[in-house]
């Protein structure tokens, strides 16, 4: 069901990047070959006018085949070349380039605005004024691996809703008050109680805080936050949609950096990168807390999927506005096979490195 769920999240979020290129070519009167939903082998196909849409094997997307798109003498100089994407103007070019990474930005707005009607958790502090949160609670923000929650089976999103120790309890939960018990509580048995996603059953489990190293504090593993549901009206649920996907992109950004700014110093991990079959774990998870979860996990992995998109790397959009850029500036076209083969070149390599990151993913579940 995982699998199942992932699988078309990717396929909506892929397949909307691609009919941002889609709609954009077809403004500027640039020709479309095919719009496939999925990857081939081909299944089946309709042809609609010029454009064929197909439906593929493989449900890993999406792709739109734009006549000139890659150069050659064909779409540079054959019989329909004012139809091709090589041959309109280089800012005709690069908002069609442009337009894939614009509509995952109009997706995860509209998904987050989505949330903020139906309600979203959103952290005690953070709420849009004037509008209270509803069900606020010390919810479980991460586990750290290995540790003594994680041990127990404490889950990100877990709401901690009772905290014990023999005849010791706490009334008031909130991230400092359970810190002071967990320091106060050390090598004791400490039971926390806690619900899970949908389901309002209370679940406990025990756990013995743990010391790093000599002299450092106890703790059980698990960062926190006050956490309560946000609902809004229509106007202001899509205002602060449009901020929430604003702070989410500029915070992938800095975290983007940040990633390759250690590797680049080699102090790179793979640890904190997650591939498609962490994706699935994610997925399993924001499903069982419910549907409106599912829906901002969606709404990040678009966010994602757009600023990977913008790196100037060969084979993403990125690249190819980087190559429009270097046209701009020399006034002449690039060689065609160059950048041909720097695409087939950057392509191979997004290949590789995404096997990898699944590697370390296998790694990870053992």
């Amino acid at each position: 069901m995982n699998i199942l769920i992932f699988l078309i999240i990717l396929l909506v979020l892929v397949v909307v990047h691609e009919f941002g290129h889609f709609f954009t070519a077809k403004k500027f009167g640039i020709r479309v070959d095919e719009f496939g939903f999925g990857f081939p082998p081909k299944l089946f196909g309709k042809k609609y006018g010029e454009t064929e849409y197909t439906f593929n094997l493989l449900p890993l997307g999406g792709f739109v085949k734009i006549f000139g798109e890659n150069p050659d003498d064909e779409n540079t100089n054959g019989p329909d070349k004012e139809r091709s994407f090589v041959n309109k103007a280089k800012w005709k070019q690069a908002i069609v380039l442009f337009a894939g990474v614009f509509a995952n930005f109009l997706l995860a707005w509209f998904l987050f605005s989505i949330g903020f009607m139906s309600g979203l958790p959103t952290s005690l502090g953070s709420e849009v004024k004037g509008y209270a949160l509803k069900d606020v609670h010390t919810v479980v923000v991460s586990v750290f691996p290995k540790s003594p929650a994680e041990i127990a089976g404490l889950k990100s999103g877990d709401k901690i809703v009772n905290l014990s120790s023999g005849k010791d309890s706490v009334l008031d939960i909130n991230p400092d008050t359970l810190k002071s018990f967990v320091l106060s509580h050390n090598d004791k048995k400490i039971e926390i109680g806690y619900m899970r996603g949908k389901n309002t059953t209370i679940n406990s489990v025990s756990i013995i805080p743990s010391v790093e190293k000599k002299g450092g504090e106890p703790k059980i593993g698990i960062a926190m936050d006050m956490i309560g549901i946000a609902k809004l009206p229509f106007f202001i649920a899509f205002k602060e949609g449009l901020s929430l996907t604003w702070f989410v992109a500029t915070s992938t950004v800095v975290g983007l950096y940040t990633l390759i700014a250690d590797s680049v110093q080699g102090h790179g991990s793979f640890e904190s990168i997650t591939g498609p079959v962490g994706l699935v774990s994610i997925v399993g998870d924001a499903y069982e807390f419910g549907f409106i979860y599912l829906l901002s996990f969606a709404a990040l992995i678009s966010v994602n999927l757009a600023i990977i998109n913008l790196l100037p790397f060969p084979a993403l959009d990125g690249g190819r506005l980087f190559f429009l850029l270097i046209e701009k500036i020399k006034g002449s076209r690039m060689n065609p096979k160059f950048a041909n083969t720097a695409n087939m070149i950057g392509f191979g390599i997004l290949i590789l490195l995404m096997l990898v990151v699944t590697y370390h993913d296998v790694i990870k579940l053992f």
